[in-house]
């Protein structure tokens, strides 16, 4: 917190007034990245012509999102991943999966399964992530590893 404090040029205090704590703030620029992200799709839609290559091109977008802040995308990583409490990170991906990889369809309107296999890919993205940021894989492997796995996930989608 005093690290994003001193970035954003702030007391301490007044960040604890806006961001009661660090999961609160992780929340929010979870939050907004992620409004960012839609925006970008929104603006210039993946045109792909199947379904997996179109989350593939969400997927990597955000990757390049993230990775323009590395410190940032592993503090974000690492938050979401040992978070105790429930964050709208993983309902939202999978929500924008779904969308772009069946032609708008919603989280209120998918069955069970097609939420599932949208979460389970967004779950291999933010492990993907975390191995890239440790540096045990490049862009290009987690590209191809997230090839692999939206074609098996999304094959049916």
């Amino acid at each position: 917190m005093r690290t994003v404090a001193e970035r954003a040029g702030v007391a301490l205090g007044t960040l604890y007034r806006y961001f009661p704590s660090k999961m609160d703030l992780v929340v929010a620029v979870v939050g907004e990245e992620i409004d960012l992200l839609e925006s970008s799709i929104e603006r210039r839609p993946p045109g792909a012509a199947t379904a997996s290559s179109r989350a593939v091109d969400v997927l990597m977008r955000a990757t390049r999102g993230l990775m323009r802040e590395p410190e940032l995308a592993d503090a974000l990583i690492r938050s979401l991943i040992l978070a105790e409490v429930q964050t709208p990170f993983g309902d939202r991906m999978t929500g924008l999966l779904l969308r772009v990889s069946a032609d708008g369809l919603t989280l209120q309107e998918a069955s069970e399964e097609q939420i599932d296999l949208a979460g389970s890919l967004s779950s291999v993205w933010v492990q993907e992530l975390l191995e890239m940021l440790r540096g045990r894989r490049t862009y290009d492997q987690i590209q191809r590893r997230i090839e692999t796995a939206a074609a098996r996930l999304l094959s049916g989608i």
